[in-house]
């Protein structure tokens, strides 16, 4: 169940409650990895868009636009700041998710995952 910290524009999800929403839309859903490059090498969730967090700003028009979104890094902190920079940009904090538990529990739960530079 998606859970709201006070003063937080997004929902806290953990990786299952993510594929779920994920799996129940997958054309209205899309998840956005801020890890750095070396980071997302190894291993990432399958068709996740890659933006650094260090980089969200400037590149912000990549990412998907009227979808719900899902920010993942690796433990939730530069996921929950993707959510934040996106909200403070415009985007419907309704539609904002940080996946908290990060992606070493996204992988370790046998969810879709790429690796190298494979989407």
């Amino acid at each position: 169940m998606p859970r709201q910290q006070p003063g937080e524009p997004y929902y806290r999800v953990d990786s299952n409650e993510a594929r779920q929403i994920l799996d129940s839309d997958p054309d209205g859903t899309a998840v956005v990895d801020v890890r750095r490059d070396d980071e997302w090498v190894t291993g990432h969730v399958t068709g996740a868009v890659h933006i650094p967090i260090d980089d969200l700003v400037d590149r912000i028009d990549e990412v998907p636009q009227d979808k719900r979104l899902l920010f993942i890094c690796a433990a939730g902190v530069r996921s929950g700041l993707g959510c934040e920079v996106a909200a403070s940009m415009g985007f419907d904090p309704e539609t904002l998710f940080n996946i908290d538990d990060g992606t070493p529990h996204w992988i370790a739960g046998n969810h879709p995952t790429s690796y190298g530079t494979d989407p």
